[in-house]
């Protein structure tokens, strides 16, 4: 590879790292520190514009070839996965309501130990007993990360467990429902296909659930005209997140994704507890870092059986 070659790929990874940890972070400060309590009505802000951003991306600019929804089973198919999606990341929203990032990373990595009991449970796939050994320490990580939390709130934990858990779900989903080569679409066409779906799912949930959020965003803009501005850089920042990481996937490994991914995690902790000083124990730290290890070796066993 060349110098600039390598300046591109450095380039691509920091703007990653900087996206993906930057949603995390200001979902928090939006959620938690400045006082703005509608998770839904975030979630669709950010879905509003993954799918303005994804068609203007691949319409205008054409970083990929635009790939077209080719019949109503597909659609149909796409619509589930778009409901599991938006769910996922509603749920994952709302738990950082209630839970500091550092525990929310904790639980979040176990996203393997859900993914390989659904796909047990509707592939009947089964990984090698290695796999399976190697999720001992990534479930037993949060269990102890769970105790040692000062911060431990019941009802996050279930919103950010059940997000957990539909995300793994999708991935399941996904492999099974778009198998097929006629089907198959790449994760930004899926991205501009399933965003919009969820728009039109979250408009009534947060108009519903979240009673006059449009009035008490407006008012609030108009007390603090940062809200507006920090809104629309979030949003942007979650398309960002979507796309550098299919960037960084083509331009690198999915390995390589995945080791960043775990390190990504850590360096969240990190910078969350700096920044928002929420109260930490040695318990809770220890029971991250196996959660982590465990999911290193989960990695490593997966990339063996492969």
């Amino acid at each position: 590879m060349s110098s600039s070659g390598k300046l591109f790929t450095i380039g691509l990874v920091s703007f990653w790292y900087l996206s993906n940890i930057g949603v995390i972070l200001l979902n928090k400060y939006l959620l938690s520190n400045h006082g703005f309590k509608y998770p839904i009505f975030l979630t669709m802000c950010h879905m509003t514009a993954c799918s303005l951003f994804s068609y203007v991306a691949i319409v205008w600019f054409k970083v990929v070839p635009l790939q077209n929804i080719r019949s109503r089973s597909q659609f149909v198919k796409i619509t589930m996965l778009s409901i599991i999606f938006c769910t996922s990341v509603v749920g994952g929203n709302i738990s950082l309501r209630y839970l500091p990032v550092s525990f929310n990373q904790a639980v979040g990595a176990t996203t393997p130990f859900f993914t390989a009991i659904f796909a047990y449970m509707m592939t009947f796939r089964r990984e090698g007993w290695l796999t399976y050994v190697t999720l001992i320490p990534v479930v037993t990580g949060c269990i102890i990360a769970s105790g040692g939390e000062p911060s431990f709130h019941l009802f996050g934990f279930i919103m950010c467990v059940g997000a957990t858990a539909a995300r793994a779900l999708k991935t399941v989903i996904q492999g099974i429902l778009l198998s097929s080569e006629g089907e198959r679409l790449n994760s930004m066409n899926l991205l501009m296909c399933m965003a919009p779906i969820a728009v039109i799912c979250l408009i009534p949930a947060a108009l519903i659930m979240e009673k006059d959020v449009i009035g008490i965003t407006i008012a609030l803009a108009r007390n603090d005209i940062r809200l507006l501005w920090y809104l629309l850089f979030n949003s942007a920042l979650a398309y960002f997140v979507n796309l550098t990481n299919f960037l960084v996937t083509k331009h690198t490994s999915a390995l390589t994704l995945q080791v960043l991914g775990n390190a990504k995690g850590a360096v969240a902790v990190v910078v969350s507890i700096l920044l928002f000083k929420n109260p930490v124990s040695v318990t809770g730290m220890l029971g991250y870092c196996l959660t982590v290890f465990g999911v290193i070796l989960y990695s490593e066993a997966k990339k063996r059986n492969k």
